[in-house]
């Protein structure tokens, strides 16, 4: 269950309608920027329909709305909702408040919620629930209107489904990290660690450890009971349908390791998969090495071991050959994404330390410096909760959860050194098949 926003803002709801508030006012789409709170179980409906509206029949289910406003202000809510038979009771909470009001009519309509106090800039959470109803359903609600008369307010959200927003949006920004290396040496191997602490390996997390120009490597939490250490390289041939790429453009698969399953991925660009169903934890340290080396006029081969940092036992997640390619490493990155829209509103949080790469004759050279990025959903300020840093010798980063927290695109982060931790690898000895 999510924090509540009372120790933060102060929220006072008065019942009776203020004319004055007509200043502005901003229609924010359930499908966008509302959650249930804790996620239907496994195999149950959320509550959110095709067409976005959102329409439950549970009485436990609490579906929370946010938006985030940058100033203290004055805000009356309503909610642009149906009765789809007779009359239903609701209860709104905002911070520590509750109210009940009722939604009637079985066309849309506002429905006046009543006026709250904000008391600083930051996320807004105004809490849904049912209590009443004569149909199947407590209601159906499209929109949460907002409106105020606060000189200057500005109110960001999810504003509609533009390029798939409400979906992006859901899921929440993913932000990145890239480190500075040298420009004029051939480098062959990343090698960074990552922890998780605990709390924050929350369900839908890709904690993506080794980034390079043609993939990616690191690990997932894809469930309650299962987590995994993912590699995936992409195919040359620009597609989403892995069946679409022409066979000479295939991703082939050269070796993997034990309980290692291959496969291909679509959807955002194709290519070749691999995971490892593991169950790493939180406040672990897991050590992640890639190695990026052309073994033919165009061909390259991408290799990828992982072990806990405690134990040292490198074990092969897999080797795959990118045909129509011909380069060492490049662009190494980390990053920090959701992949379930349904818990787009959890915070997650990891740090990545320990950085370092390789050249081809052999020498380790320390990546203390790292620029911050963020996707379109952060960057277009549909969602303002992502954040990335250094504290003493690692680089961190955290998205998701509605906090106020927000850092800027092409800010330079640096860490203290980790000289003493240089990787101390047998290259030789790491098992390849």
């Amino acid at each position: 269950m999510l924090r509540t926003l009372g120790s933060r803002l102060a929220f006072c709801f008065i019942l009776s309608v203020c004319s004055s508030l007509t200043a502005a006012e901003w229609s924010i789409p359930v499908a966008g920027n509302a959650f249930r709170s804790v996620p239907a179980p496994e195999g149950r409906r959320n509550g959110f329909q095709r067409d976005g509206i959102l329409a439950w029949s549970d009485a436990e289910a609490v579906y929370s709305v946010y938006f985030h406003v940058d100033r203290a202000a004055a805000l009356e809510l309503s909610l642009n909702a149906r009765a789809t038979t007779g009359r239903s009771s609701l209860v709104a909470r905002a911070g520590d408040t509750d109210i009940t009001f009722a939604v009637e009519g079985t066309e849309f309509g506002l429905h006046k919620i009543g006026r709250i106090e904000v008391a600083r800039a930051g996320y807004v959470r105004v809490d849904l629930r049912g209590e009443t109803r004569n149909g199947t359903t407590f209601a159906e609600i499209r929109d949460l209107q907002v409106a105020s008369s606060t000189e200057g307010l500005v109110v960001d959200f999810v504003k509609n489904n533009d390029g798939n927003m409400f979906y992006w949006g859901r899921r929440g920004p993913s932000v990145h990290l890239t480190y500075q290396t040298s420009k004029d040496a051939k480098l062959e191997y990343a090698y960074s660690e990552i922890t998780v602490p605990k709390g924050q390996d929350t369900i839908g997390s890709y904690f993506m450890a080794n980034g390079f120009g043609e993939g990616y490597f690191g690990i997932q939490v894809n469930g309650p009971q299962e987590r995994r250490v993912l590699f995936s390289v992409w195919s040359p041939f620009k597609t989403d349908n892995p069946k679409d790429i022409p066979k000479e453009q295939r991703i082939v698969s050269l070796g993997s390791g034990p309980d290692v399953r291959i496969g291909e991925f679509g959807n955002e660009g194709a290519g070749g998969q691999s995971y490892l169903v593991y169950p790493w934890k939180a406040d672990v340290t897991y050590c992640f090495l890639t190695q990026v080396k052309p073994d033919g006029p165009s061909t390259t081969v991408y290799t990828a071991w992982f072990c806990d940092k405690s134990t040292q036992d490198w074990r092969l997640v897999a080797s795959f050959q990118r045909p129509m390619t011909h380069t060492f490493l490049r662009g190494f990155h980390s990053f920090l994404e959701n992949f379930i829209p349904a818990y787009g509103h959890v915070e997650r949080q990891a740090n990545y330390g320990n950085v370092w790469v390789r050249s081809v004759d052999g020498t380790w050279m320390e990546c203390a410096e790292a620029r911050f990025s963020v996707d379109a959903t952060g960057g277009g300020r549909h969602r303002l909760d992502f954040q990335g840093g250094a504290r003493d010798d690692h680089f961190f980063l955290r998205n998701c959860g509605f906090f106020d927290q927000t850092s800027k695109a092409g800010e330079i982060f640096s860490r203290q050194s980790s000289e003493q931790q240089m990787p101390k690898i047998d290259l030789d000895a790491l098992p390849r098949s």
